[in-house]
């Protein structure tokens, strides 16, 4: 861990920044609590098939950019909340999920529904900055860990740490892997 001297700034180079890996994501610490009293900032992975699931905070604000690939977000409250699939919700205000291209920026305030996946074939990368710090990197660490498990992650286990994280889990969190591209089936 890098302690800064008051006024200091920090530069991550390309590359940089302590990365967790497993089969369902990668997520690489830019930006710490012991850097930023304002928010944690990461780069993520996302692999084809994962799918975050709808969810809220009820204190902490999330920015999202997508760097590389396409995301289909979320950032609405939906007339209806389904608990299967976030995907078919749409707002009093007629806004559905998007499909985001690199450059697109999400804000997400604390109570606003939330959701990302990776409906491609290729992996995605953005850009995530979770406020207030350390929350989202404790729990990136706990997550990665479950996610990891032998025989996949226990469903119990990942409710209790999204709870303990002030995580709302509105619809579930899905890693299914995906063919890559050129490998479908009939092939």
């Amino acid at each position: 861990m890098t302690m800064l001297y008051p006024g200091d700034g920090l530069v991550v180079p390309p590359g940089g920044g302590r990365t967790v890996k497993t089969a369902a994501q990668e997520v690489t610490f830019k930006v710490t609590g012991a850097h930023s009293r304002v928010a944690s900032t990461f780069e993520v992975v996302v692999p084809p098939g994962f799918d975050v699931g709808a969810h809220t905070h009820t204190r902490g604000e999330e920015l999202f950019y997508v760097i590389e690939g396409e995301l289909e977000v979320l950032a609405f409250e939906p007339v209806v909340r389904t608990r299967d699939d976030w995907r078919s919700w749409e707002s009093a205000s007629g806004l559905r999920p998007v499909r985001a291209t690199a450059g697109t920026l999400i804000l997400v305030p604390p109570g606003c529904p939330h959701a990302f996946a990776n409906p491609t074939g290729k992996p995605a990368r953005m850009l995530f900055q979770s406020a207030p710090p350390p929350d989202h990197e404790r729990y990136f660490e706990e997550l990665l860990e479950l996610m990891d498990a032998h025989g996949g992650p226990d469903p119990a286990a990942v409710e209790e740490l999204r709870a303990r994280y002030d995580i709302q889990q509105l619809t579930p969190l899905r890693h299914t892997a995906l063919p890559a591209p050129g490998t479908g089936a009939g092939r």
